[in-house]
């Protein structure tokens, strides 16, 4: 069974509208938690008093950039890291703004929680249906909405229980584009502080948890069932020149376990070839182990000499997995270039990459509506479900079953420039 620290490091991320107060609300949450170095927060403070402001501007924890500080916004994702006495946690800052959806995307694309802020004041805006959208598309499976700014609200609680109620009949209405989500509602103002890490006196009425409490709490552990292996090759190594008579003839395939457990001995094929042989050696290093699980990056000996490159996948040898060339998914399309279906662009998955062609676009969705729209090109930030045709076979699983062999990225090839990014519905 494969050792699951799952439960032990959250990675969650904050989303949702501009000025709603993401990057406040985690810097509330290092601060509360006194987990700020000292030097930063003497630093955030001369820049809050530069500014004017009275009190420390906590946006300024995440909001690394310059053009960030200046303009008071996010552009960048900005990556935080803090521990409590439970456990450890990767915080994601994505940008509110709609032209920097590309950056929300990669953010969600490691999530297992989304915070979704809400300004009690605005109430559910488009980005808010965009980024919820997102979020259950990029198969994150725990959400808690957070009603920001209740003191602008003088903490009205029917006005809370209005937008929640709002928000819960859009959220019905999203398909279950990968998997049902665990929503869980919180009146907050990250300002003050309150319901972030200590409670306050202002919202008696509010019994649930605090975020840091709904944080410490979440339990991520059936999340990550015991999934198939897979392994794709990045690099053989072979050295050669190296002064170790022992490692003249060494040969063995560098690669991160995308999913799945490897154990020495275990029988192994090699897609596409479809060549079957079994783990001699696992190695992290030069330290020689005897299994391997998810996201860790490995060097693998097998036992028979057989034929193995970059961009093949080992999987366990009674995998049905196989090759394809078609297959339809989910597109969020990022470059100002509208994107047309006759154009050939570039897929990369994993460590494979392969001309397309796009086949139809079957429907765009409508982030307002969620109605699916027919439509001859994407814009920018549009989501739509695209049909591709491929020059060369990739192995690929759906996203549903598996987020890191399920996605893909789409690269213009004149400019390569990363255009969008994909998650794998059907396979044809």
């Amino acid at each position: 069974m494969e050792k699951n620290t799952n439960n032990i490091v959250l990675r969650f991320m904050t989303c949702g509208s501009v000025d709603d107060g993401k990057s406040t609300v985690i810097g509330r949450l290092l601060f509360d938690t006194k987990t700020i170095l000292t030097d930063t927060l003497s630093q955030i403070e001369k820049t809050s008093k530069k500014k004017g402001m009275t009190e420390v501007d906590l946006s300024l924890i995440t909001d690394g950039l310059q053009a960030e500080r200046e303009q008071g916004i996010t552009i960048d994702v900005a990556y935080r890291y803090f521990s409590t006495g439970k456990r450890k946690y990767i915080i994601a800052d994505a940008p509110g703004h709609e032209q920097y959806t590309r950056n929300m995307v990669t953010a969600a694309s490691t999530a297992q929680l989304a915070i979704i802020l809400i300004d009690a004041r605005k109430g559910i805006l488009t980005q808010t249906k965009r980024h919820t959208y997102l979020a259950k598309l990029l198969g994150i499976k725990h959400v808690i909405v957070a009603v920001n700014k209740m003191d602008l609200i003088q903490y009205d609680e029917e006005k809370y229980k209005s937008i929640c109620e709002n928000y819960k009949e859009f959220e019905k209405n999203i398909l279950p584009l990968n998997s049902p989500i665990n929503i869980n509602f919180l009146p907050i103002s990250a300002l003050k502080g309150d319901m972030i890490v200590d409670r306050g006196n202002s919202m008696d009425w509010y019994k649930g948890a605090t975020l840091l409490q709904l944080l410490e709490d979440l339990d991520t552990s059936e999340d990550i069932k015991e999934s198939s292996l897979r392994f794709p090759v990045q690099y053989v190594c072979r050295p050669r020149e190296s002064a170790n008579k022992e490692l003249h003839d060494f040969r063995a395939f560098m690669g991160r376990i995308e999913s799945g457990l490897l154990k020495v001995n275990d029988k192994v094929k090699v897609l596409p070839s479809g060549h079957e042989s079994s783990i001699k050696e696992i190695r992290i290093g030069e330290q020689l182990i005897k299994e391997a699980i998810s996201e860790q990056s490995v060097t693998v000996s097998l036992v028979d000499e057989i034929d193995v490159s970059r961009g093949d996948m080992l999987v366990h040898h009674d995998d049905s997995v196989g090759a394809i060339k078609n297959f339809t998914a989910m597109v969020c399309w990022f470059a100002e270039e509208s994107l047309s279906p006759n154009r050939t662009y570039l897929i990369m998955h994993t460590t494979q990459t392969s001309k397309a062609k796009i086949s139809s676009i079957n429907y765009k969705v409508n982030i307002q509506t969620l109605d699916s729209e027919l439509v001859n090109e994407l814009k920018t930030n549009d989501i739509a479900n695209i049909s591709f045709k491929l020059a060369q076979p990739l192995i690929v699983d759906s996203y549903n079953k598996n987020r890191s062999t399920g996605a893909f990225i789409i690269i213009d090839e004149s400019t390569f420039h990363t255009v969008g990014a994909g998650m794998i519905q059907l396979l044809d």
